[in-house]
């Protein structure tokens, strides 16, 4: 039978918003949203954070997840890949003879993820042999009509091409909506890479998306969680 293994990568030291994995969110650590629905999808057989804070431990153990190794100082920086963190937990693991067949990595900040999308994501991961799967959502304006800053202080288009192009008929493109990924293990082991050539998608909407990254996303992923919520 299969293992599944949620890594919760939650690493101290946030610059531009302090103890942001353990900020108060609502009343509760913004962490804690992931713990729970981690372990309420019943997806898991065990949800562990990975971390080299200790505080950051002690908080994730109180909600219900295990840290049975704190991270190296390595992969504790600000230019740590995701990637290499994750192939540190599952070598770890494998050391004290746990070994698991999918991984998925759930960030600390993405208190609006949903178990329906997680379940969608681990379906779509097993039946249709992909090496990873993540969710992603349509730039809110079309990139084809993008500008940059010229030498000269100036703007010009980026695609010309595209000015007199119907908005309806750019095509849409997608970014990362940066709240989780499913991996195949061994693929993960052999590529060292979330996104491969095999890799597919699960599509969101804008409401169901918030990057964290200053005190304005914050309060406006504050918005958007009370409007899910409220709709749900």
């Amino acid at each position: 039978m299969s293992k599944y293994l949620c890594i919760i990568p939650a690493r101290g030291g946030s610059k531009r918003i302090p103890q942001k994995n353990i900020k108060d969110f609502l009343g509760k650590p913004i962490i804690s949203y992931s713990i729970k629905t981690s372990i309420s999808s019943g997806l898991f057989d065990e949800v562990m954070v990975s971390t080299e804070d200790p505080e950051i431990a002690e908080v994730a153990k109180s909600f219900g997840a295990k840290v049975p190794f704190l991270r190296s100082v390595i992969n504790s920086d600000d230019f740590s890949p995701t990637v290499d963190v994750l192939l540190e937990v599952i070598e770890q693991y494998e050391k004290i003879g746990k070994k698991f067949d999918y991984v998925c990595c759930i960030y600390p900040t993405a208190p609006l993820i949903s178990i329906e999308n997680l379940k969608l994501g681990k379906e779509k991961l097993i039946v249709e042999k992909r090496t990873s799967i993540f969710p992603v959502v349509g730039f809110s304006y079309p990139i084809w009509r993008g500008l940059r800053e010229t030498d000269e202080g100036t703007v010009e288009l980026v695609w010309p091409k595209y000015v007199h192009t119907r908005s309806q008929d750019l095509e849409e493109i997608y970014h990362d909506a940066g709240q989780w990924y499913w991996c195949n293990v061994t693929d993960l082991k052999r590529d060292k890479k979330v996104f491969s050539d095999n890799s597919s998608v699960i599509k969101l909407n804008q409401s169901e998306v918030q990057d964290i990254d200053n005190l304005t996303d914050w309060e406006m992923a504050k918005l958007k969680y009370e409007l899910l919520k409220g709709n749900k």
